[in-house]
Parts: C-alpha cells; sequence; structure tokens
C-alpha cells in the first residue's frame, strides 16, 4: 500500500505508471502536430480502448474497468500533462456518456450501448449547451414531443459538443447523450434525457467548429436535431429526470476537468523548472533572480494545493450520487484559474521560448483557458458555493 493522497492503492500506482509510460511512448510524439492540425486522433482514441480506459468508471459486466474517482483523476491528469485536448475528447467520452450512461441507463440501454463505447468502437458525447444557453439549464430550447406510439420528436440545436463530429465530413457522433425540454408541470419546465444514435431520422452535425484557442486535438461542433425520431426505449429514466442526472454526473465532471488542470500544471511547472536552471543571464542560472523564484515559488504552492484538495475530493466522491457539490465547485474554481496562472507564469519566465508552440508552455496556456469556461463557468461556481455556504455555514468548520 502506498502512502500518498494520489496514490491511494498498489492499483492506483500501477494505473499512473502505466499511463506516465503510454504519455511518453504514444501521447507526447503527437501533440503538437494534432494541435496545429485540429485533428482527432482516432487511433490513439482506440489504444485507450484497448487498455481499458474508456469505459474506467463503468461496471465490468458491461465492458468497464469498475474502478473510482481517484482512478478517473490519475488519467486525466497523467493525459492532460501532455495533450489536454485529446484528453477533453476522452473525458467527454468516458465521463459525460459513460459515466452517464453506466449510472443512469436501464439494463437494456446499458447491455446495448456501454460494450461498444466501453472498446472506443462507438464515440460518445453529452448535449446540453445551446447556441444562447449555456449555464442556464432550465432555458433549453430543444423540445422533445411524444408521439401517440411512445417515440418521440426533437427539435432544436445544441452547440460547442465535444465529439459532436468525428471527422471534417462532418459524421455525428456514434451516440449522444441529449437534454431537451419536454413539456411543463405546475409552472416548471421538465427537462428528460434522450440517447440519440447514429442513422435516427433528422440527426446531423451543423456544423464542426474550427480555430478555437485551445484543445484543438478534440472534435467541437453543432448538433442540429429536425424533427428527430427517437425510439421510446430511447428515454434515459422517466421523463423530466434529467436534474437528477445531470446533478449526479456533474460532480465527477467538474472532478475530473479539474484533473485536468493539474496535468496542465505539472507540465508547466515542470518545463519552467528545468527552463530555469538550463538558462543563465548576466553570469548565472535566472533561478537566481528573485522575479523568477516568484514564479517558480508560487506555481509550487498552487500546484500542491491543488493536487491535496483535488484528490482529497476524489476520495470522498462515490460514482452515481451527488452530494460534493461544494467541493466539485471548489476544485475546478480554483484549480483551472491556478492552471493558467501557472501556465502564464511559466511562458513568462521562458520568454520568447515560452510563446511558442513547440516549447508547450504556450499551448498548456491556450488549452487552460477552457478549463474556466466549459463544465460550468468560474462565475457558476462562485454563485453556487456562495449558496451552498449560505445553507450550511457549519461547513467551514468541519
Amino acid at each position: 500500500m502506498v502512502d500518498d493522497i494520489a496514490n491511494p492503492s498498489d492499483e492506483h500506482s500501477m494505473l499512473r505508471e502505466m499511463l506516465r509510460d503510454f504519455v511518453i511512448n504514444e501521447v507526447e510524439p503527437q501533440a503538437l502536430e494534432h494541435d496545429r492540425d485540429e485533428k482527432f486522433n482516432r487511433a490513439l482514441f482506440d489504444q485507450l480502448g484497448e487498455l481499458g480506459l474508456l469505459g474506467l468508471t463503468a461496471p465490468p459486466e458491461y465492458g468497464g474497468a469498475g474502478m473510482d474517482a481517484t482512478a478517473a483523476v490519475i488519467v486525466y491528469e497523467e493525459l492532460s500533462t501532455s495533450d489536454p485536448g485529446f484528453a477533453l475528447a476522452c473525458l467527454a467520452h468516458s465521463m459525460l456518456f459513460v459515466n452517464n450512461l453506466a449510472y443512469n441507463g436501464n439494463e437494456e440501454q446499458k447491455a446495448r450501448i456501454l460494450p461498444k463505447v466501453c472498446t472506443g468502437e462507438w464515440i460518445g458525447a453529452m448535449a446540453m449547451s445551446e447556441p444562447d444557453i449555456g449555464t442556464d439549464v432550465m432555458g433549453l430550447s430543444t423540445t422533445a414531443r411524444q408521439r401517440v406510439d411512445g417515440s418521440w420528436v426533437i427539435n432544436g440545436r445544441k452547440m460547442w459538443i465535444t465529439n459532436g463530429a468525428l471527422d471534417d465530413e462532418g459524421t455525428p457522433a456514434d451516440v449522444v447523450w441529449l437534454y431537451a425540454k419536454s413539456g411543463e408541470e405546475n409552472g416548471r419546465v421538465r427537462i428528460s434525457t434522450f440517447l440519440i444514435e447514429a442513422g435516427m431520422p433528422g440527426y446531423s452535425v451543423g456544423q464542426k467548429i474550427y480555430d478555437k484557442t485551445g484543445m484543438r486535438a478534440s472534435n467541437t461542433a453543432e448538433l442540429v436535431f429536425d424533427d428527430c425520431i427517437v425510439p421510446a426505449e430511447n428515454l434515459v429514466g422517466n421523463e423530466g429526470q434529467s436534474l437528477l442526472h445531470m446533478m449526479q454526473n456533474l460532480e465527477i465532471e467538474r472532478l475530473t476537468l479539474a484533473a485536468m488542470a493539474l496535468g496542465i500544471s505539472r507540465r508547466s511547472l515542470t518545463e519552467m523548472n528545468r527552463y530555469a536552471t538550463e538558462r543563465s543571464a548576466f553570469g548565472k542560472e535566472i533561478r537566481d533572480f528573485g522575479q523568477i523564484q516568484r514564479y517558480i515559488g508560487e506555481s509550487w504552492a498552487k500546484y500542491r494545493a491543488m493536487r491535496a484538495y483535488i484528490y482529497d475530493t476524489a476520495a470522498q466522491m462515490k460514482l452515481g450520487q451527488a452530494g460534493h457539490r461544494l467541493d466539485s465547485d471548489g476544485i475546478k474554481l480554483f484549480s483551472t484559474t491556478a492552471a493558467k496562472e501557472i501556465a502564464d507564469a511559466a511562458m513568462q519566465a521562458m520568454g520568447g521560448y515560452g510563446y511558442v508552440s513547440e516549447y508547450v508552455v504556450e499551448r498548456r496556456w491556450r488549452d487552460s483557458k477552457l478549463l474556466e469556461i466549459g463544465g460550468g463557468t468560474l462565475e457558476s461556481h462562485q454563485k453556487n458555493i456562495t449558496k451552498d455556504l449560505g445553507k450550511d455555514p457549519d461547513a467551514i468548520n468541519r
């Protein structure tokens, strides 16, 4: 047994060791090319499926690895030290689709779909955001209307969907976890969850999004649902149950996005520290200058603080259960901002070398910005934390 909050068992240590070897040998050599070309590496994705990492938290009986939240943090921390864009595509598949289905789908849905997404045969996505709707999920305009035969008709558009398009030709995701407005009850909007599969009439890619600031090794797209016919058996749970699904999965989503920030921070700090030894000015290493010491010292403190907070939260989190919103918001709020600050400090310390993509930290800086927006904006985390502490002030002293 390893006495380390980030490696609480031999199994976790072995997973991290395997990931580090995979990152060095497979991820790092392709990272710059796929960032430049804005290309998703499907072959690399398939390799993760062969390693059993695409169904990391799904039950073994459906082809998953059955691992915990700490294991998920390890995977996305390690991948993000090299290629956060690729890591984001894997996270959208594994955490936003696979984990959602594993804990909220019925037996028929899980038996039919999970084996395909755990191997990577199918690529999944989650579709919530819309052209005019982000954090305000109750304001969704995509609609679902049930027909007399029990099937549903979906109309609307979803925007900024990671894995929404699989290629430049506009091939849509093989399967999508979709949230849509299905009616109102006592003045409250009912949001329902549907499984959309490739080939369903009316389901298509509206546009693939290009020229993103960061996360360029992942595909982002607009999805269009134009009288899309969805069979009754593809409704997840009961009508109007989406808020429960969201609450059960948002926490692991935010935890793993924070893990990506941790990986970005670790790589940025590593590069900055190495450069501070290799680079000399005025006859001595630049690490001897006070401003460089400030950059490195503050970055180290932020990195260690986020590492402890993230892994402590992961240790307490039970997959498929809500109850850690305060800390899942807290880790993402702190870690994503700190990651951008550490990447920025590394760029500043490295001067011109930090400003070009070949030297890694420029890419880390660009990638880190998305983490302050996706999966909940900084402002939404601040609002949630303030609201939750108002309801439970004793949380501060526990």
